[in-house]
């Protein structure tokens, strides 16, 4: 299944800013944010943009700009209005979409490019970690000026961090270095390192379902399961992108069903359950695609955007469809 869409696609052009990641908010059904840079993050500004969908489409309800462009974002898990992004000059920014202007709170210790950013899940700490290229990740409390510690341990730029939604105080990173790596706040070192490919990871994610199952997505166009009971061999390989995958997210809503955005310009929807794992191949950019994220609150729902200056909310068929 080839590019077929359930219902309408909403899309807003957003001119001369390119998209690299897409967060719905946890909070306000239909609400997603953006973070986008100029000259394709390359040299210039950065926009955070926030959109809010209605029967029309999709409307642009706030937007921010930063000094530098800006590759990640994340929605705090105790504020609605709440969100954090990180830029090309090292720093993160902390923005409130309650008021017009920004950011809040600016943290600038990394010494090159934050790439990642991710608030932790679990109940009980609130906690974001940033992966940069200078090879670190860093743990910031927002409420607190300077971050918690630092970890070391990466050879290579950090192109990913994740927290655990099961295990408090873990998290995960993908490196240049080929390594996915797992992490404890605990005793600020790292717990478990698997060789995951032989090329770049660009991404990865945590099963929603299964607290020892990861995701890793690579310069190799493949995609590999993860148990981390025993990360000898993965546990899935996934075939079919033809460029490098840009980033991966696991369903909220079905256990073995993920999402993967790739510079081959296409989305592609899996079941590793499946002996024939692809469900759709999603083909509505011109550009690399770079953000992704699967709504909490609709089973069906899809945010992408991608350096041709779009953003799109949609329903893919393979989700609309019982499993």
């Amino acid at each position: 299944m080839s590019g077929a869409l359930g219902g309408a696609v909403r899309t807003l052009r957003v001119p001369g800013r390119h998209g690299y990641a897409a967060e719905f908010s946890p909070y306000l059904p239909g609400r997603l944010a953006c973070a986008a840079a100029q000259h394709y993050g390359i040299a210039g500004c950065g926009t955070l943009l926030i959109l809010d969908q209605n029967e029309s489409g999709l409307r642009l309800f706030r937007s921010f700009d930063w000094n530098d462009g800006l590759f990640d974002v994340t929605w705090s898990e105790n504020n609605e209005h709440v969100l954090v992004t990180c830029s090309g000059d090292g720093s993160l920014q902390l923005w409130d979409t309650a008021k017009a202007t920004g950011p809040l709170q600016v943290y600038k210790e990394h010494t090159q490019e934050v790439y990642s950013v991710d608030w932790s899940q679990t109940r009980g700490e609130q906690l974001v970690a940033s992966g940069s290229w200078d090879q670190t990740v860093k743990l910031w409390d927002p409420t607190v000026g300077k971050s918690l510690c630092t970890f070391r341990g990466h050879e290579s730029v950090i192109y990913s961090t994740i927290w655990s939604p099961h295990i408090p105080g873990c998290f995960a990173s993908a490196s240049g270095d080929q390594t996915l790596r797992i992490w404890d706040v605990k005793s600020t070192g790292v717990r478990i390192v698997v060789p995951a490919h032989q090329a770049e990871i660009l991404s990865c994610d945590w099963c929603k379902y299964n607290e020892n199952l990861l995701v890793t997505g690579a310069v190799d166009c493949s995609l590999r399961g993860w148990d981390l009971r025993n990360v000898r061999q993965p546990v899935f390989e996934l075939l079919g992108h033809t460029y490098a995958i840009r980033r991966v997210k696991f369903s909220p809503f079905h256990a073995s069903v993920l999402a993967s955005c790739s510079y081959d310009f296409t989305v592609r929807f899996w079941n590793f359950s499946k002996p024939d794992p692809l469900l759709e191949t999603v083909e509505h950019h011109t550009e690399f695609t770079c953000g992704l994220d699967l709504s909490l609150q609709s089973p069906t729902q899809v945010a992408d955007c991608a350096w041709d200056e779009t953003i799109k909310i949609y329903d893919p068929v393979c989700l609309t469809m019982p499993a």
